[in-house]
């Protein structure tokens, strides 16, 4: 371990290339909205039936929220459906990105993940990515929590 007030060594994600301002937010941004790693769609050794398991999760996860917004779809689906993404997502990360942010949201320094801080990492990302989306279709007045579902 080079520097002794980390849990796990540094790590340098691929976007990370020198880039300031703008475009570093902006490819941060992406890095934590795309699971994927960026050198292929899919990571290094994933195995064929990891790949496949995305693909169909991606597709199930869209066709989900497509289906709240259409009001179809319960509340509770979607949270399932949200959380079985969110460890798909784990096991897709610890192949591809294990990585983490180390230090306040504004910095630069990452460190190398175990599996508990990528646990952790997706849970929380997830979760409030997944209330964000609520959220706007609750404020749409769309989806499965508008205002005639509530008690």
């Amino acid at each position: 371990m080079l520097d002794p007030r980390m849990p796990s060594d540094p790590a340098t994600p691929a976007w990370q290339d020198g880039r300031t301002g703008a475009p570093r937010w902006l490819a941060e941004a992406i890095d934590h909205l795309w699971p994927w790693s960026y050198r292929s769609s899919h990571p290094a050794g994933a195995s064929r039936w990891l790949q496949h398991a995305g693909l169909l999760l991606g597709l199930g996860v869209t066709a989900a929220w497509v289906l709240a917004v259409l009001g179809q779809l319960g509340t509770y689906a979607i949270v399932a459906i949200w959380f079985g993404w969110s460890l798909y997502e784990v096991v897709l990360r610890l192949q591809g990105k294990r990585y983490i942010k180390e230090g306040p949201w504004w910095g630069t320094r990452f460190r190398h993940a175990t599996v508990m801080d990528m646990l952790c990492y997706v849970g929380f990302k997830n979760l409030l990515l997944g209330a964000g989306l609520f959220f706007l279709l609750h404020a749409l007045g769309i989806g499965p929590l508008t205002m005639e579902a509530l008690p």
